[in-house]
């Protein structure tokens, strides 16, 4: 039985490192991809006053099928705050290659719905970011706060 407890605790790290390395964060949603991403556009329309916007909204799965293929319920929120953004472009001008920011919210191949987005950590160390800390650490805050309230029952 321990055997099996090591394999499954190192699968679970590897794991863990593999969604870090490629700087992703990701919530599993109790809804659809739908209404997952209802929910994620209504949480960032609550934040108007503090400057977010909600830009546009890509169906992934809609466009695939204008072309004759397939895709599952793919969806991609694109909001930001050109404030924020703007601080982070002064910190490391490359960032503006990542933002706006943006939530991937999918039906993985188990059929779950999944949300997805950039680490403001891991970008920090992408672009080699120096003295936005304090900024970096509000923005997590904000993207897991949102994840997490649109992914809830």
């Amino acid at each position: 039985m321990k055997a099996k407890q090591l394999l499954f605790t190192t699968f679970a790290m590897a794991l863990s490192v593999n969604i870090w390395a490629s700087g992703l964060e990701q919530v599993s949603s109790s809804h659809s991809v739908d209404q997952t991403t209802e929910n994620l556009v209504k949480e960032l329309n609550k934040l108007k006053d503090k400057g977010v916007r909600v830009f546009t909204v890509i169906d992934h799965m809609a466009n695939a099928k204008n072309v004759g293929l397939k895709l599952p319920p793919t969806k991609l929120v694109i909001f930001g705050n050109p404030n924020v953004g703007t601080k982070l472009m002064q910190c490391a001008h490359t960032t503006a290659i990542d933002l706006p920011q943006k939530y991937l919210v999918y039906q993985n191949k188990a059929g779950k719905t999944v949300i997805t987005y950039n680490n403001p950590s891991y970008l920090a160390e992408r672009h080699q970011m120096k003295g936005c800390e304090a900024v970096i650490g509000k923005i997590q805050g904000l993207l897991a706060g949102v994840a997490n309230k649109a992914a809830a029952k």
